[in-house]
């Protein structure tokens, strides 16, 4: 994968060099996940290593599945600040397992949600779609836009673990059988604008997406419920497995958002960057702000970090040394 090399500021602060800061930092490689609060969350880990802890990180462009897969299997990338890890039970376990990674507490202080939504308009229309069964009841309602004689659920990019689940719950729910396609949408961009486009149409729409993000602040949707409860066994072994054959119906839970972390880097780095790691986490309210300011400003996840520094003083100090904190507000 190219690496998008970011900018290294060692900040001289407090009477102190970047030399000194460093120790065995060296230069660790950051995923930034290809959605919004993900290259927010590599960009803020990035100035903050760099300019609180004398690092010189990277950032590289990155999928759930494959960024992680990567890091148990070759111990690269270092660090995963997003990582949703019930989208790959199995990966992260055998990483534990093995030695090869460590999991840090929740970046995302009270969870994500994701799952299958229509746009409000149509539930107001249609109070009786309230599960999925319901809304696959009704491809009528969900017109697939290139074979109208179909409805279409709409699923999110290769590589993502949560286009793997849509598509084995669409086979649990028979979807095909039901009348309906799956729509590979080819990127997060084509995603956000089918849900855009049957906005400004008025239209139906039916598919995967998550939260935290600022699409969701910007059009109503309405999370459809699953009708049958969660199977843990189910899901670890064939709702989050793309080689499970015979899927069955399950629920989506609440996902855990955590930093994932190489046994290596976590091992070698200096206490203070870990400590950091570890302490950093943030809620949907805030993430959500942040990356409304983001699409509004057309800022990219650099300048949303430098946002988020300069309005939030009193939530990140606490995460980091008071040395880094002085050198991080002198880089600002």
């Amino acid at each position: 994968m190219k690496k998008l090399f970011g900018t290294v500021a060692l900040a001289l602060a407090s009477g102190f060099g970047g030399a000194a800061l460093a120790q065995d930092c060296g230069s660790p490689v950051i995923a930034s996940m290809n959605w919004q609060s993900a290259e927010l969350a590599a960009a803020l880990d990035q100035f903050i290593l760099n300019n609180g802890y004398g690092c010189s990180a990277e950032i590289i462009q990155g999928d759930t599945v494959p960024t992680i897969t990567s890091m148990v299997e070759k111990g690269e990338p270092q660090i995963a600040p997003e990582g949703w890890v019930d989208l790959v039970p199995e990966v992260i376990q055998a990483g534990l397992d093995e030695g090869k990674i460590v999991v840090t507490d929740d970046i995302l202080s009270d969870g994500a949600v994701q799952g299958w939504w229509i746009p409000k308009y149509v539930a107001d229309a249609h109070p009786d779609i309230k599960t999925i069964d319901d809304a696959l009841a009704h491809p009528e309602l969900f017109p697939d836009p290139e074979d109208s004689s179909k409805g279409a659920v709409y699923n999110g990019p290769q590589g993502w673990g949560g286009t793997v689940v849509t598509g084995q719950l669409f086979k649990g729910f028979d979807g095909a059988g039901k009348g309906f396609n799956l729509i590979d949408t080819g990127s997060a961009a084509g995603l956000d604008g089918s849900i855009a486009r049957a906005y400004e149409r008025q239209e139906g729409w039916l598919g995967y997406y998550w939260a935290p993000t600022a699409l969701l602040g910007r059009y109503d949707m309405v999370k459809l419920d699953h009708g049958v409860p969660f199977d843990k066994e189910e899901w670890t072994s064939c709702t989050s497995n793309a080689e499970c054959a015979e899927p069955k119906k399950n629920d989506w839970p609440l996902d855990r958002v955590q930093t994932v972390v190489t046994k290596e880097f976590a091992d070698s780095a200096p206490a203070g960057v870990m400590d950091y790691l570890s302490k950093r986490s943030w809620s949907n309210d805030t993430v959500n702000g942040v990356m409304a300011w983001m699409s509004d400003n057309q800022a990219t996840g650099e300048d949303g970090a430098r946002h988020f520094l300069q309005e939030n003083e009193d939530l990140w100090t606490p995460w980091v040394s008071p040395e880094a904190a002085e050198a991080i507000k002198a880089a600002l």
